[in-house]
């Protein structure tokens, strides 16, 4: 099993995993983060990423304010950046989306702390299958995605789940 909570596993991986590692360590962008307890997510760290899959870091805030005011600091000067309060199932968000080299990167702030929010236990429980069902199914996962389908529905999908795909994945978490 993959230790998540450290990025030293993206520097062996793949091409796009190295290349991500080299983008956070160079740009410092976890290190920044380091007061939001920041989490590497999605589909990059287990291996279903398409050549349009954004940088998913996932953080802790437990002021928003504070939390907003870093990210601008940090991030408000890259390109395309676009910061966004929102409420997603029932939670203050703030995403920040913007460029970085070849990189769209996604910054996902919740008062949540990070390994219980969505993204980090859909991610946990996704590799697991991944792990369980071998290539073909990885492959799978990947063509639905190419065809616009989002990760999540894509398991269900092939899980044949029904409802809500973000919720139905979590009756994997052990």
């Amino acid at each position: 099993m993959i230790l998540f909570d450290n990025i030293n596993y993206l520097k062996d991986g793949n091409p796009r995993q190295q290349k991500a590692y080299e983008l956070l360590e160079k740009e410092g962008i976890l290190l920044k983060l380091k007061a939001y307890t920041p989490l590497v997510v999605g589909t990059i760290p287990i291996e279903i990423d398409i050549e349009t899959s954004d940088l998913d870091i996932i953080c802790y805030w437990k002021n928003k304010k504070t939390f907003i005011n870093d990210v601008l600091l940090f991030f408000g000067n890259k390109m395309n950046f676009h910061l966004t309060e929102s409420i997603v199932r029932e939670q203050d968000t703030i995403t920040a989306n913007f460029y970085i080299d070849d990189f769209e990167i996604e910054i996902f702030g919740q008062n949540i702390p990070s390994k219980r929010q969505f993204a980090y236990r859909h991610m946990i429980i996704e590799y697991r299958l991944l792990q369980e069902k071998g290539e073909n199914f990885r492959q799978q996962i990947i063509d639905l995605k190419r065809q616009g389908m989002k990760t999540e529905p894509a398991f269900c999908h092939l899980l044949d789940l029904n409802g809500d795909s973000y919720t139905a994945l979590l009756k994997f978490e052990e």
